[in-house]
């Protein structure tokens, strides 16, 4: 059974990682809420119906996230520490028997992971959904928010 399946049959309920508050889709994206907005009103991104506050579908900012990285210049490199956490949306899972491949598009950067099929399914992986990846020396773990 699936984790999110198990914990909802529990009662415990879980934010719909899979739909983004425009302020969220503005901080993965590197922009400002406004640009969201402007976005949003000419058509570049679309919000999910329903009551509540506007929210974009994780796939399509996903897709909007891999156009702009590859527009996006890259400046002058920084020091940073050999542990490195990189938070982005999920682009692409490939599962191949007993491995999964994980693309996650965090801000102009492309990470990539390899772990077991099992690990991908029980965390749910799929287009759209928010994770972090961790990173130390050729090791990437990618986990996902606590509900």
């Amino acid at each position: 059974m699936r984790l999110r399946a198990t914990l909802r049959n529990r009662g415990v309920m879980l934010p719909d990682v899979r739909h983004y508050r425009i302020s969220q889709a503005a901080a993965l994206l590197g922009v400002s809420d406004d640009t969201v907005r402007r976005w949003i009103d000419t058509g570049r991104l679309t919000t999910v119906p329903g009551p509540g506050p506007a929210m974009i579908d994780g796939a399509e900012l996903a897709a909007l996230a891999q156009q702009l990285a590859t527009t996006v210049e890259l400046g002058a490199s920084v020091a940073e520490s050999a542990r490195n956490r990189f938070t982005g949306l999920v682009t692409k899972v490939i599962k191949d028997g007993v491995m999964a491949q994980v693309d996650l598009q965090c801000g102009p950067f492309r990470v990539v992971s390899l772990m077991s099929a099992e690990a991908a399914g029980e965390l749910e992986l799929e287009p759209g959904v928010l994770a972090t990846a961790s990173i130390k020396a050729t090791n990437v773990v990618v986990e996902v928010p606590k509900p």
